[in-house]
């Protein structure tokens, strides 16, 4: 279809993934090598692996909706949303295993007012809230992980020991 995005135009690559070409490739082959593009029974997909992989990115990294973004690649909004749901686990960051041995961690708990009662309790704010711990690398300032929610009254080294993180 004439008009359309296409990783097959190298153009495209850089402003919706934030990647070079080669490392596009990169990630495509290790898509592939982890079985995400698996040969299967049924309808296939409209779009190639590689465009697949840039709606993905350009949804996630513009304000677009599924409705704008789907006519930019020539498929529908339920193709393109089908696309985004099948292929963003697979897409998500890889929790760290290990870390060099100068690596610099920050741990620091915060309070995320929640409705849920279940999961929160009322906190030193007087709201129901729970409590996140967040690992984050020193150098890079990325975020490594985050512990699951404990209830929002709990003391940070005690939070720390039951998150999980």
């Amino acid at each position: 279809m004439a008009g359309v995005i296409t990783a097959s135009e190298p153009s495209w690559i850089g402003p919706f993934t934030g990647l070079s070409p080669r490392q596009f490739n990169k990630l495509i082959t290790a898509l592939r090598r982890e079985g995400a593009d698996p040969v299967r029974k049924g309808r296939p997909w409209s779009l190639p692996l590689e465009d697949r992989v840039l709606l993905v990115a350009a949804y996630w990294r513009t304000n677009l909706t599924l409705r704008q973004l789907a006519p930019l690649f020539g498929v529908s909004k339920s193709a393109a949303d089908r696309i985004v749901s099948h292929l963003g686990p697979a897409l998500a960051l890889q929790p760290r295993r290990r870390f060099r041995k100068d690596t610099v961690l920050i741990v620091d708990g915060t309070l995320v007012p929640t409705r849920d009662r279940t999961v929160a309790a009322s906190s030193k704010n007087y709201r129901y809230s729970t409590n996140h711990q967040v690992v984050i690398d020193a150098d890079t300032r990325l975020v490594v992980a985050v512990g699951k929610p404990l209830p929002g009254n709990r003391n940070d080294c005690r939070a720390w020991q039951d998150s999980g993180a």
